[in-house]
């Protein structure tokens, strides 16, 4: 008995969580339409960015203008996100410190080497160049 009544409480709470994220699901979509107006500049689904020129219902299309005076038409759900112009996704700011030191993660590992393994395409000096070390 005390088994059955945790698989029915389990499946209630499987329940009221698939309708709390439906709810939720919606309450995003209904506040993305309302910013989806011409004008907007808007992050397509593959990551495009551009300015929205007009949104078609009947079609379900969008025209988007992603230079200037190149327009593109795209299935209205891929339109994935209003962009904000005063936020941004990636901090960009740096300090004069910032420019005056290189970039080296491995400060004791030579720069064409990863985790140890030389990066594609460099040539190292220690390889054997008659031996391969795969069977193709």
């Amino acid at each position: 008995m005390g088994q059955e009544v945790i698989l029915i409480v389990i499946v209630v709470a499987f329940a009221a969580f698939m309708f709390y994220n439906s709810r939720k699901r919606k309450k995003q979509q209904g506040e993305l339409a309302t910013k989806m107006v011409p004008g907007a500049r808007v992050m397509l689904s593959f990551g495009l960015y551009g300015t929205l020129l007009s949104v078609d219902d009947e079609k379900v299309t969008a025209d988007v203008e992603i230079a200037p005076g190149t327009v593109v038409t795209v299935h209205r759900q891929t339109l994935s996100r209003v962009v904000d112009e005063t936020a941004s996704d990636i901090e960009t700011t740096a300090t004069p410190e910032d420019e005056s030191k290189p970039l080296d993660l491995h400060k004791d590992a030579p720069v064409t080497e990863l985790n140890g393994e030389p990066i594609y395409g460099e040539r190292t000096d220690d390889v054997d160049r008659g031996k391969r070390t795969t069977e193709d």
